[in-house]
């Protein structure tokens, strides 16, 4: 394995490993933020015009799931699974999805979490466990 590879690779557990704790954080703040919307919806505004019409608690309860989710993944992740490294990607591109459908209640945060779940998609793919 070429110097370079090894660098690259080191660099890609080093990300996947902060995508882990990445993932653990994200998923607890998620979870969090569907409890706030979930309790208080009325603290929540959405403009009149928005395309994609949910009662702000039933984002409170798909961002209380998708963050206990996010989380146990992003702890499994720990451990370099394959079946950890695919759920990763697959969750954060869910998050993803649903981050883009919550960016009109909260743009910056979204466009954040969103940011975010690429690295860790980047990173979950490009580490090899085995190479070291």
């Amino acid at each position: 394995m070429s110097e370079q590879s090894l660098v690259k690779q080191g660099v890609a557990q080093g990300t996947s490993m902060a995508g882990a704790v990445l993932l653990v954080t994200v998923g607890v703040l998620e979870f969090l933020q569907g409890i706030s919307a979930i309790a208080k919806d009325q603290v929540i505004i959405a403009g009149i015009e928005y395309t994609y019409q949910f009662d702000v608690t039933a984002w409170g309860w798909i961002h209380l799931v998708l963050g206990v989710i996010v989380a146990g993944i992003g702890a499994a992740l720990f451990t370099g699974a394959g079946w950890a490294r695919v759920g990763a990607m697959t969750i954060c591109a869910v998050s993803i999805f649903a981050n883009f459908l919550w960016l009109p209640y909260y743009p910056w945060w979204s466009i954040t979490i969103i940011a975010l779940n690429a690295v860790v998609i980047w990173a979950v793919a490009t580490w090899n466990p085995e190479a070291f």
